[in-house]
């Protein structure tokens, strides 16, 4: 079989580990992830990335969901998704990471400029501000409403992170974060059988969310299911 041209530029790459830090890890190689970047950009069109996380070479579904998260837009959410359940640990790796790239960038680039800005915001005023407006913007940004919802948790505003959960997993089905969040929130509200459904809705997304399955056991034994 004839190897994909990706393979040959994800090989020059110094090549991580499923236990290496993806962040560290890109960090020391981000000369060689531009040039990356760049060789895959010029020869690959990003419909041609998402049939390529179906290739039977390794380094080729590697290679393509490392590219989808570097410039990978929405359109590939939902085939980076399906690799999270690769049968090798670092596709489900690299696919879980490029997902939230992805999801971070997903409306235009002024409204991820300003969700970026929400995100590093110190204050959670600010933040949710932000937010607000980023929301009444573009309701079609599925990042926004699961941001705020992260922000209103941690306010202690059950309820109302409960609703943005809701609608981030209605404008992306495919997101496990919200799913997860989604659970804490019911977690919060004693509401124990709805937290279990949404536990188990993050895990059927992303069945690499080994912390989760924990929390499902122990509510599976407290509802004595």
């Amino acid at each position: 079989m004839t190897e994909p041209l990706i393979v040959k530029f994800y090989k020059k790459l110094p090549q991580p580990t499923p236990a290496d830090d993806a962040e560290l890890w890109e960090a020391g190689v981000q000369e060689a992830m531009r040039e990356f970047r760049q060789a895959v950009k010029n020869n690959y069109t990003e419909g041609t990335l998402q049939r390529l996380l179906d290739h039977p070479v390794l380094a080729a579904r590697q290679g393509a969901v490392l590219a989808l998260g570097l410039f990978g837009s929405m359109e590939s959410n939902a085939a980076v998704a399906g690799a999270l359940k690769d049968e090798d640990p670092l596709v489900r790796k690299f696919a879980h990471d490029a997902l939230w790239e992805i999801w971070l960038r997903g409306g235009t680039v002024d409204h991820a400029w300003q969700l970026r800005q929400a995100v590093q915001a110190a204050d959670a005023d600010q933040a949710l501000a932000v937010l607000d407006e980023l929301i009444a913007e573009a309701p079609g940004f599925a990042e926004a409403f699961n941001q705020r919802a992260i922000v209103l948790f941690r306010r202690g505003d059950y309820a109302r992170s409960v609703s943005d959960c809701q609608a981030a997993l209605r404008l992306n089905p495919c997101h496990f974060g919200a799913a997860a969040g989604l659970g804490q929130c019911f977690l919060k509200l004693k509401k124990p059988r709805a937290a279990l459904r949404a536990f188990k809705q993050a895990l059927e997304i992303n069945p690499s969310l080994d912390h989760l399955r924990d929390a499902v056991k122990q509510l599976r034994d407290a509802l004595d299911e």
